[in-house]
Order: C-alpha cells, then structure tokens, then sequence
C-alpha cells in the first residue's frame, strides 16, 4: 500500500515532531529553564530603587522609546533603568548619575532621567 519512502518520510515526521512536543512539555534545555526561573523570580522581587531616589550607572545600551526618543538602558543590581533626556554626546559604557521618576505597570523597569556624567 505505501512504500518503504513513504513511510520512512512519515516516520521521520512523526519523530521531529514528537521531540519538539517533548522539549515544549519538558520545558527546553537547563539554560532555558534557568533563564525563565530568574526572569519570574526578578518579576516576584521589589525593586531596589524608589521614586526620587539618585543611582550611578553605566550605559549597557541605547534604545528607541515608541515616542521616537533614544533611551539609555542600564541597570541597578540587574533591575532595567531607561534614562531619558540623555545627551547625544554620551556613549554606551559611559556611567551616569539618574534619577528614579517611575515604575512600569508591573514595576519590573523603571524610568529615570539623566542628571550628569559620574
């Protein structure tokens, strides 16, 4: 009824497909798994700023707001700070003071704008 191509492609499909359905189930690799675990628990802890409070950090990267305003990025012990108002003079690994003016909705970045160079 089928022939020996026929079945052999059927059975290689069924095999990709029963591995994707087992690392989806499983969960992925150990690395994956590790980065989803410290991404919900960076979700579940308080921020380690507050509202008005002045930090020093280092530029990681720049970003584009959905305003069209290009954002700092930089993080106070791993928790994401974009700074706006950042001179165009300043340059990724530059350190900078800030200050804290607002959460995200779920309190998991913060907005801040720049003060000066450190």
């Amino acid at each position: 009824m089928f022939g020996p191509a026929v079945l052999g492609g059927g059975a290689l499909v069924v095999l990709v497909i029963g591995s994707w359905l087992f690392r989806r189930v499983r969960g992925g690799s150990a690395a994956e798994r590790q980065s989803r675990n410290r991404h919900r628990e960076a979700q579940e802890r308080e921020p380690p700023v507050d509202i008005g409070d002045v930090e020093t950090i280092a530029i990681r990267e720049f970003t584009d707001h959905h305003s069209g305003e290009r954002r700092a990025v930089g993080k106070v012990e791993g928790f994401v700070v974009f700074v706006e108002d950042v001179p165009d003079r300043c340059e990724t690994t530059d350190v900078i003071r800030v200050k804290i003016l607002s959460f995200n909705r779920g309190e998991t970045s913060a907005t801040a704008t720049f003060l000066e160079h450190a």
